[in-house]
């Protein structure tokens, strides 16, 4: 099958494509024939070796860790999938990622795609969805009437946060540049904070949640916008216990947990108009087409997520 893989750490250059034997799939397994992919910032984070203390793989390593396509064969333990069912996941983090025509699905991380959804669309969806819900009702047990801050609303995770937030009936207030406002107000955001020209640590107060997509100073101004018990949650970088405990605010960092039930939800809110994929761009499968996706993700500015296209 075809791979986009790495065989040393580096920039877009070290992508090359290899022809490699498709997966071997165990008895609680199913075998994905790959419809689409698509990129997030730790697929180049762990490109460029940032990772490589925490996810110790062996070369060749096939990046990527969103999958959506049609199970092509099955193990033998497998219930409730079929073969020809049309399923998307956060496949396990392994070195054998989702750059590829085919990948090997453990059963727990699947769920099925509802009819009215593209491949494409199911792609976009699993690491930066199941983020954004971990973040809001695993660790920020969002409830109606909540005030949150998700902070760069147009990104990956955080387009989905604000749907996510406002399906349960939070108010939610998003920052991000000025030329996205109108985007991050389509999701649902009631209050919008240009970054560039107003400092979000003076406009907002008595915040139930943040949800930190930055890290740095913006992470340490978030405390002043939450009320007494609040929570702040990051994907950034691990909150500092003292500044925590200095503002008397519940704080952690996320890292994510997948699981094929929470994606069944998402798709759920899929169907019932609430959560829409927000698809910047997409690529071919090819070396070409990873490294230009890497490429616009290392910008920071891609708006909504960028897919590729397997088949």
């Amino acid at each position: 099958m075809k791979a986009i893989i790495i065989n040393q750490y580096g920039d877009k250059e070290v992508l090359q494509e290899k022809e490699v034997d498709k997966p071997v799939i165990g008895d609680h397994q199913i075998l994905l024939e790959n419809h689409a992919t698509s990129i997030n910032p730790i697929d180049w984070k762990v490109r460029a070796g940032y990772l490589k203390e925490m996810l110790d793989f062996e070369f060749p390593i096939i990046l990527g860790w969103d999958a959506a396509g049609v199970i092509a064969e099955k193990g033998k333990n497998v219930k409730g999938f079929e073969v020809g069912d049309r399923v998307f996941a956060r496949p396990a983090t392994t070195r054998e990622g989702t750059y590829a025509e085919y990948v090997a699905v453990d059963e727990e991380l699947l769920a099925k795609m509802p009819e009215s959804m593209s491949f494409e669309e199911a792609a976009a969806i699993p690491l930066a969805g199941l983020t954004a819900w971990q973040c809001l009702v695993g660790f920020g047990e969002i409830k109606e009437g909540d005030k949150v801050l998700i902070h760069a609303g147009s990104g990956g995770v955080g387009n989905f946060a604000i749907q996510i937030a406002k399906s349960f009936g939070a108010h939610v207030a998003t920052t991000a540049s000025g030329k996205n406002e109108e985007f991050v107000r389509s999701l649902g955001a009631d209050q919008f904070i240009n970054y560039k020209e107003e400092d979000f640590s003076e406009v907002l107060q008595g915040f139930d949640l943040v949800v930190d997509t930055m890290g740095g100073e913006v992470q340490s101004n978030s405390y002043k916008v939450l009320k007494e018990n609040g929570k702040l949650v990051s994907i950034a970088e691990p909150p500092k216990e003292e500044e925590a405990a200095k503002y008397g605010v519940k704080a952690e960092f996320l890292w994510l947990d997948p699981k094929g039930e929470q994606l069944s939800k998402l798709a759920g809110l899929y169907e019932s108009g609430q959560l829409k994929p927000v698809i910047g761009e997409t690529f071919e499968l090819s070396e070409q087409g990873l490294k230009d996706a890497h490429a616009l993700s290392e910008t920071h500015h891609a708006k909504g997520k960028i897919v590729i296209k397997v088949k």
